[in-house]
């Protein structure tokens, strides 16, 4: 069997793992889960950066680059999302009533 078979393999028997495991979590176990993820984010970030330092070629750069950039959006969204999640758990301040002006 060729290598790229085994890759692909391997690559589409995780995704239906991550699939399974992702929708048998529930909704209050989501934001934890997320804020660990964002940390592997940030270290992975960091190493594609470190990497991309260390680039030989310009095609190594320009993947570098790339993989930096799409870890980094990776990183800021789910940042938003863990953000979007605690909001929807946090109690809305009480409404004053308004006066009637005087």
């Amino acid at each position: 069997m060729s290598e790229a078979v085994v890759w692909l393999t391997i690559f589409v028997l995780s995704v239906f793992v991550g699939v399974e495991v992702i929708s048998k979590v529930s909704s209050t176990l989501h934001t934890p889960l997320m804020s660990g993820a964002n940390a592997i984010h940030g270290i992975i970030l960091l190493g594609a950066v470190l990497v991309t330092g260390t680039a030989d070629s310009t095609l190594t750069l320009v993947v570098g680059l790339v993989a930096t950039v799409l870890a980094t959006v990776n990183m800021v969204g789910g940042f938003v999302v863990t953000d979007r999640m605690l909001q929807m758990f946090s109690r809305k301040p009480a409404r004053r009533p308004r006066g009637d002006g005087s």
